[in-house]
């Protein structure tokens, strides 16, 4: 007997491309998520999880009902069963909203559909069927498991015209993929070029003949007496934010800069290891590439970008019509300035309603300037609002942005990110946060209290607390 906890999928999805594209990026974020886990088995025609029956996950989505597992017993503790039904019903709630109804036994809630309607539904993983009458989902190249994707790399390094070289997506790779996960090769302080080169020389040296040609064959912005230095400060990406300490890369440091870039760039302190994932679908032919810059208007990124790796930009965004382009800027001053907004503590101490609703404009603007996909500076604005929640006792509120931060880095980064657990952690259990209740309590509830009932217009009215 025992205990049954999981969700289901209410209504089914359809075989169109509107289902499609969806499911192949939750397919995505699980393997990811599941990457080093040794209950995750790849299957012909499906993923399959050793902690139960209907543990499973078809490629083709139209097929699937439900996913669940026992949650009670000796075998569900070992096998973690309970762990992973959360896992995957919070990402399918990422991707597909209300249509995913949880449910758990041993709190009287049962499935949408029948037993036997979902024995069915397993039956059918076993034949593939195709999206569309004309479209095999082996012949997709969303399809992340499908024989021809796990023999094709993802991208390769190629000439790019007035770039030098770059990396070329070679197939279709979707938002929140890893792309890339490489160990430096040298890591260095940031500090003046002629202190700079003398130690990079000793490094090199102690490095293998092929990580030598990996490191000189960079291309140098910089020119003169000190090669390796120019090297360095043209390629060397900050092993995480605000470190002082750079790092050469063999792949990663051939992709190149875009102001609206396709792809995130991030330092795995764990792993030790730089993480490239993608924030948007990226479509085969096209260039992968990250932004080096911070952000603000072309008319003070541009001359930056052009100081620190010496090069005049002309990326897309850079490249707009003068009209757009002028948007374009107005839109990230405004960035800038509701950042600044956010920031300040006292303002977030007296006036919290303001400083949130700075949040929701600061997300607004975001998704307007970069509407094709995510943007790590979404998981930073809603972490903005959950400690402007919860440094008021908001819990509830609080356990909202938090999820919404975790769901947008582990897009950006991956479930194994340090920062993307640390949100998982916030998300579960708000109060964990140091400064909870540290301004007042003038917004105390709990997390029991997050209203289900609301319609979509309603909860984000209650969220951001206009009503």
């Amino acid at each position: 007997m025992g205990i049954d906890a999981g969700f289901d999928m209410v209504p089914p999805l359809s075989r169109t491309e509107a289902d499609h594209k969806p499911w192949n990026l939750f397919i995505d974020m699980v393997k990811q998520e599941f990457s080093t886990d040794e209950r995750l088995e790849v299957k012909l025609n499906y993923l399959s999880f050793n902690a139960g029956e209907v543990s499973t996950l078809p490629f083709e989505g139209f097929k699937f009902l439900r996913f669940s597992s026992k949650v009670s017993g000796g075998d569900a503790a070992k096998t973690g069963a309970w762990e992973l039904v959360e896992t995957v019903s919070r990402i399918a709630k990422f991707v597909f909203g209300s249509r995913v109804v949880t449910w758990n036994e041993a709190l009287d809630q049962f499935g949408h559909y029948d037993w036997n309607e979902v024995d069915d539904s397993l039956r059918s993983y076993e034949q593939v069927v195709g999206w569309s009458d004309s479209e095999a989902i082996g012949n997709s190249l969303t399809d992340p498991t499908s024989a021809k994707d796990t023999q094709t790399p993802l991208f390769e390094v190629q000439p790019v015209p007035g770039k030098g070289k770059g990396l070329i997506a070679v197939r279709k790779i979707t938002m929140g993929m890893r792309i890339l996960i490489e160990e430096p090769i040298l890591q260095a302080n940031n500090v003046t070029p002629a202190l700079l080169e003398p130690i990079i020389a000793r490094d090199l040296k102690s490095l293998s003949k092929e990580k030598q040609r990996q490191f000189l064959s960079l291309h140098n912005n910089f020119p003169g007496k000190h090669p390796f230095s120019g090297i360095m400060k043209t390629n060397a990406l900050r092993c995480g934010s605000g470190a002082t300490v750079g790092a050469i890369y063999p792949t990663i440091c051939f992709i190149n800069h875009a102001c609206c870039a396709n792809a995130h760039n991030s330092w795995n302190e764990r792993l030790e290891q730089e993480t490239i994932h993608a924030i948007r679908d990226i479509e085969p032919g096209e260039e992968i590439t990250i932004p080096y810059d911070h952000g603000g208007p072309s008319t003070t990124r541009r001359p930056w970008l052009k100081e620190k790796f010496g090069f005049g930009c002309s990326c897309q965004l850079c490249l707009l019509p003068p009209a757009d382009l002028e948007k374009s800027d107005k839109r990230r001053e405004r960035i800038q300035q509701l950042d600044k907004d956010i920031g300040d503590p006292v303002r977030m101490m007296r006036v919290p309603s303001a400083s949130l609703l700075n949040c929701r404009a600061l997300l607004q603007t975001l998704k307007e300037e970069f509407e094709k996909g995510t943007n790590i500076l979404v998981a930073r604005a809603n972490y903005d609002a959950f400690q402007i929640a919860i440094v008021h006792g908001d819990v509830a509120r609080a356990a909202i942005f938090a999820e919404r931060a975790y769901q947008v880095r582990l897009l950006c980064e991956g479930g194994d990110s340090p920062d993307t657990k640390r949100m998982q952690q916030l998300a579960e259990n708000p109060e964990l946060h140091p400064s909870a209740g540290a301004h007042s309590m003038r917004w105390k509830t709990k997390k029991s209290q997050v209203p289900r009932e609301l319609s979509e217009d309603g909860f984000e009215n209650w969220l951001w607390r206009r009503r």
